[in-house]
């Protein structure tokens, strides 16, 4: 099998070397701004149809796990070097965007912040940065866990912006227990240790298939990059995450009401999950599948032993490689 860095020097033998930019763009609200990443070839070897805006999911920010660097290269990477144009974005209150002023308060002092409603609104602060500054009608949109919800009703609002869709490790209607945010009193965000995360990763794994699954330093390699985004982990050793997510869940995605419509949803759409994702079990792919009844392509695609996870693991190449075959097929009409 072919490794990432084996597959990177394939790519890269074809493409000129990638420009990476880090950027901060103004949100809709005064005060808060958005980090954004972007990494590309030379503009003459990507086409505008060939732009990318990744989101992250409910805990953890979008470049220590979409760039983060694991057998030599990253996701972000492997997509510019086929010749795209690849973004993401930090939501408010993680990575390296601003933190509202409620997570330099003790937790229980306000409300749950960054739901879902706000997060689109960053999406979309982002998706109309990127078009105007590639003078481009529509993008592509990724998205992870509670990012597949965020860029899915992003969708349905905005099928004209959108050129395809995908939704890795998505969200729907819950009816087995989460595996974040519990069921007690919601405070402003969580705290989150290494050791619960690492918990949290292998649940649902075969025990004797545990030790093989996160490639050697890996695991240490991302908590690392992960804890140091937030400054205040060097003080408590623990992350913080914003508790709107959590709030939505329950509001939600455990109470059988969906947070959006899929028949809205007018683009080809892909779905994609790891056999031993715990966080967003198989069941919930499988009864959003039928429900995308106006997207012209849709497609659902299940990556043996692999986790939520999958990204970071040892299958995470044919997570890449099914997502570049989707991207890259041309748009059925």
């Amino acid at each position: 099998m072919m490794t990432g860095a084996a597959a990177l020097d394939e790519i890269s033998a074809r493409v000129p070397a990638l420009i990476s930019e880090d950027l901060h763009i103004p949100s809709d609200t005064p005060g808060i701004r958005l980090y954004i990443r972007n990494k590309r070839p030379p503009e003459s070897a990507f086409k505008s149809d060939r732009v990318l805006l990744y989101v992250h999911g409910a805990t953890y920010p979008a470049t220590t796990a979409f760039d983060l660097t694991l057998d030599g290269m990253s996701w972000m990477e492997y997509i510019a070097a086929h010749g795209w144009d690849v973004y993401m974005v930090d939501l408010r209150g993680y990575g390296r965007s601003t933190r509202p002023a409620e997570m330099e308060q003790p937790a229980k002092d306000n409300p749950p912040i960054v739901t879902t409603e706000v997060a689109i609104r960053d999406v979309g602060s982002a998706v109309d940065y990127i078009m105007k500054r590639r003078n481009v009608a529509k993008v592509h949109l990724l998205g992870w866990s509670w990012g597949t919800s965020i860029m899915a009703a992003y969708t349905a609002a905005n099928n004209d912006k959108v050129n395809k869709l995908v939704l890795y490790a998505p969200l729907w209607l819950r009816n087995t227990p989460g595996l974040i945010g519990g069921d007690g009193p919601l405070g402003a965000y969580r705290t989150v240790t290494k050791e619960n995360a690492k918990k949290r990763w292998l649940t649902g794994v075969p025990e004797d298939k545990q030790a093989d699954l996160i490639p050697a330093g890996w695991f240490d390699t991302w908590a690392q990059a992960t804890w140091a985004t937030d400054p205040k982990s060097r003080e408590s050793g623990d992350l913080r995450a914003p508790n709107g997510v959590i709030q939505d869940v329950r509001a939600y995605w455990a109470s059988g009401k969906p947070y959006y419509v899929p028949a809205d949803i007018r683009v080809p759409t892909l779905l994609i999950k790891g056999e031993w994702d715990q966080d967003t079990p198989a069941y919930m792919a499988q009864a959003l599948f039928p429900l995308l009844k106006n997207a012209p392509v849709k497609r659902y695609v299940e990556i043996g032993e692999g986790t939520h996870t999958v990204i970071m693991e040892k299958n995470r190449m044919e997570l890449f490689r099914e997502v570049q075959l989707f991207l890259e097929e041309p748009n059925q009409k």
